[in-house]
This record gives structure tokens, C-alpha cells and sequence, in this order.
């Protein structure tokens, strides 16, 4: 059967984006030094949005002395009214959702539909538990009297905008830091309204200080003297650049970075269950997730069933207005990233994989890319070893759960993985052989603030969210 669906576009007038954005420095927002800006666009429209301003290293430095005068009152302040600070937030945010929500997708490009259910209420979440950690600290792990690093220095990616300031604020504002925070380039707004929910809870002024720029105002961040840890979510090239930048200081460093994820389907699997879990794992935010489960790994003797499963459900997903409630996949973020996704999926056609993209429409503007899978990928081809960031699947067959085993894990990667079976044994045997940070079982792409989060290999140093991610924002007793 199939379903028809009218067109139900969210509403923009719950927005107000101004026209220029300044910096968030001590409480305030304040013009840069130089004056210079640069654009943010819906990449669904290629529209402008707003001028945002571009933070130089003089900035920073304004920043870092704002973040140090924070500091001296929010690490005196007793824990629970640290707590209370947090709470607030939370509960703003949760008031303010749909107004970020709506601004979370025009920005970025995700549909309505995550940033409404999944994005926004998960960030809300993250705050609301770390507020509950603010007084119980010392039954974090770390020590009898943990204590703050000091100002943490924050950069955080284009995939999850809101969803990463929450993960690294949360926490570092929990265990009694002050933070200066740089959200990517190409999606600043939900971190500037997130200035203005500080200045609504009445946060001391420079607790919290967001500066806008590029990849040169991340490197002032890293680079300065006065910043005494940095949490960094993005690439694993330039998570290799600032690892070697901290290396000889005594900054502390935490790197979320790529992956290049397995989802292994044994041959018990219920196939209906795992296709959901498929689509969820790949088509998600369209492919741009660090943890997307990017490689199909399947027992040989289903391969054929689950295909034809896999290629019937993403003939129903719709592509198209990310503001419209029934859209599954929303725009590309950027012509950049559209055009390394083209130029790697391209790479699996001159190697000899064969390609299925589901039929759907592609709108005249904006930055699209339909939702993908190859057949006949080895190990050796790239699109089987490199992370896309998209929505383009490679599927591998395997005959023994040994072999699932050793596929999955031959990879510079470490983040995620996922196993779908009907035997709890296998699950756990599967699991414990997997070289992987987070492995998910019957499902894929599931979040809580409680459960941390991190890659081994070069998926990155350390956790975020849980206990283990507080212990990351603590020097523990010496």
C-alpha cells in the first residue's frame, strides 16, 4: 500500500533571526575587534540567513580573560547552586524548544521531525542530569575533592549544533569550569540563542562565552596559553592537528571524531526490525553522524531477503523540505560536504560496486543527495574505509561470525557498531570481540545522557555523557 502524504510545513514564525550576530563574551554580546563577518545559509534553499562575527585571535583573548573572571565566581560557588544554574537552563531550553528546534533545521538542514524529537529534548536532557551531578562529585570516580580544570576551551561540529554544545557545556559547567565555545562555521544560530537562554538564567557573566569563526579562531582557542583543557567533536584530521598542538602542554585534551561504524546482521535476525534499524543507522541526519553505522555487514545466505526488504523501505522515505513534519531526509549541510560524498560514492562505481539509490525528486536549490547503498564492496574499496558522512551505505557479506568479527574491526576506526540477532549469547559474544565504543544490540543510534560516549583508535580519546564524562572536566585528588 501506498501512503500519501500532504504537505505539513512547520512554522517560521516562532523564529526571529537577526540580521548580523555579534560575539558572546562576559554576559554580553559584544562586535569583534576587526568588524569582519562571514554568512550562515539554509542549505535547503541556499538562502542567508544572518552575517555572524568572526572572532580573531584578539577576541579570544577578550574571551579567555572574560571565561577567567567567570571562573573565580562559578568554582567558589557551592555545588548545588551550581546545580540550580543548570537546572534553569534546562528548563528554558525545554520552553524554548520549538523556537530551536525550527532554528536547529534552517541552519542545518536536518528535518523538523529530529530536531523536534530527538536533538533538542536530548540537549534539554543533558543538562537537567548533569545538574544533577553538580553536588555529588565526589562520587564521580576522580578522587575525595575533585576540582575544575580551569577554562575549557570547546569546539564543537555542524552535525548535532545544539546537541554538542550540550554535551560539552553540561559537564563542564556541572564540575565547576568556565567555557569558551566555538560552534562550527556553517551552523552558529542555535549556539547564539543558547547566549541569550545564559543571559535569561542570570548565568554569572563569563561562565559561558561563544565565538564565532572558522577553523583559524578553533586554532586561537587551542593554541592559548590562559585555556586549560579542550573538548573537540569533528574530523579525525584535525583532531590528529590539535593532539600534536596540546602534545608538551599540560592542557587536558578529550577528541570525539570519525567512524566508520559495522551493523552486523546474523542470519537470526528479525529482518523487518533490522531494516528499521538499518535506515536508522545509515539515513539519520542524513548520514552526517560520527557513530552511523556506514558498513552493512551480512550473513551471505539472507543478503538477498534483506535487500530486497532494504530497497522496498527506502522507496518510502521522503526527501525533501526539512521544515515539512513528513520528511525523512532533510538537505546536505554544505556544498563542501555534498561534493565529498559525490566524489566518494563516485569512487565505489570506478572500483566496480554497484549502486542503488532510492528514486526520489531532488529540489531545484539546496544541497541534496538520495539515500544509497552498494552492493559488492570489499575491504579494499574506499568507500568501505573512509568515513563518507552521508547517506551511502556499503554492504559486505560474511559467511562465520568470525568473519563478521575481523571485517568489522579492520578499520582505523573505533566508535560504534551494532548486532542483530534473536540470541542474547551472540550479542555478547559479538560484543566483546568488537573493537568499538559504543555497540548497540536490536537497535541503532539511541542516546542517554547517563551512558557514555567515545571511540577507541582513531575515533577519539575519552568519553562524553555519564559518570565517565564528568571524570574528563576533573582533576582528580592528589
Amino acid at each position: 500500500m501506498t501512503f500519501e502524504y500532504s504537505s505539513a510545513p512547520e512554522s517560521k514564525a516562532i523564529v526571529t533571526i537577526d540580521p548580523v550576530y555579534k560575539l558572546f563574551i562576559g554576559g554580553k554580546f559584544v562586535a569583534p575587534k576587526g568588524g569582519k563577518t562571514f554568512t550562515t545559509i539554509n542549505p535547503a534553499t541556499e538562502e542567508v540567513l544572518a552575517k555572524i562575527a568572526y572572532a580573531e585571535k584578539s577576541d579570544v583573548d577578550k574571551a579567555v580573560k572574560a571565561a577567567q573572571e567567570g571562573l573565580k565566581v562559578w568554582s567558589k560557588m557551592a555545588p548545588s547552586e551550581r546545580g540550580k544554574y543548570l537546572y534553569r537552563i534546562a528548563r528554558i531550553m525545554q520552553e524554548r524548544a520549538r523556537e530551536f528546534a525550527v532554528l536547529e533545521t534552517m541552519d542545518n538542514g536536518k528535518p523538523i521531525r529530529e530536531t523536534r524529537d530527538i536533538d533538542i529534548p536530548l540537549s534539554a536532557a543533558h543538562f537537567f542530569y548533569h545538574a544533577g551531578w553538580a553536588d555529588k562529585l565526589e562520587h564521580a570516580g576522580v578522587g575525595s575533592n575533585p576540582k575544575p580544570y580551569g577554562v575549557v576551551g570547546q569546539i564543537i561540529p555542524w552535525n548535532f549544533p545544539l546537541l554538542m554544545l550540550a554535551w560539552k557545556v553540561a559537564p563542564a559547567l556541572a564540575t565547576g569550569n568556565s567555557v569558551v565555545l566555538k560552534p562550527a562555521e556553517t551552523t552558529p544560530l542555535t549556539a547564539l540563542l543558547f547566549a541569550q537562554v545564559c543571559q535569561q538564567a542570570e548565568l554569572p557573566a563569563g561562565v559561558v562565552n561563544i565565538v564565532t569563526g572558522d577553523g583559524a579562531t578553533g586554532a586561537a582557542i587551542v593554541n592559548h596559553p590562559g585555556i586549560n583543557k579542550i573538548a573537540f567533536t569533528g574530523s579525525t584530521d584535525v583532531g590528529k592537528l590539535i593532539a600534536r598542538s596540546v602534545a608538551g602542554t599540560d592542557k587536558g585534551l578529550t577528541l570525539e571524531l570519525g567512524g566508520k561504524g559495522a551493523n552486523i546482521v546474523f542470519e537470526d535476525a528479525p529482518l523487518d526490525e533490522t531494516v528499521e534499524g538499518i535506515v536508522n543507522g545509515i539515513f539519520f541526519n542524513q548520514g552526517h553522524v560520527c557513530c552511523a553505522g556506514s558498513r552493512l555487514l551480512v550473513q551471505e545466505n539472507i543478503q538477498d531477503e534483506l535487500l530486497e526488504k532494504l530497497k522496498r523501505r527506502m522507496s518510502q522515505i521522503r526527501l525533501g523540505d526539512p521544515l515539512d513534519k513528513n520528511t525523512d531526509i532533510g538537505a546536505i549541510n554544505s556544498r563542501e560536504q555534498l561534493e565529498k560524498i559525490t566524489e566518494l560514492a563516485i569512487s565505489g562505481d570506478t572500483e566496480g560496486a554497484e549502486r542503488f539509490s532510492a528514486a526520489c525528486t531532488i529540489p531545484a536549490k539546496g544541497f541534496w543527495y538520495p539515500p544509497t547503498f552498494f552492493t559488492g564492496v570489499t575491504q579494499a574499496h574506499r568507500i568501505a574505509r573512509e568515513e563518507i558522512f552521508g547517506p551511502v551505505l556499503s554492504v559486505i557479506s560474511f559467511r562465520t561470525p568470525q568473519e563478521a568479527i575481523e571485517k568489522a574491526n579492520n578499520t582505523p576506526f573505533g566508535l560504534s557498531a551494532g548486532v542483530w540477532t534473536d540470541k542474547g549469547s551472540r550479542i555478547l559474544w559479538t560484543a566483546k570481540h568488537l573493537r568499538a565504543g559504543v555497540i548497540w544490540a536490536n537497535t541503532f543510534n539511541k542516546f542517554d545522557p547517563a551512558s557514555p560516549f567515545g571511540g577507541y583508535k582513531e575515533s577519539g580519546w575519552g568519553r562524553e555523557g555519564g559518570r565517565h564524562g564528568l571524570a574528563a572536566y576533573l582533576k582528580g585528588a592528589k
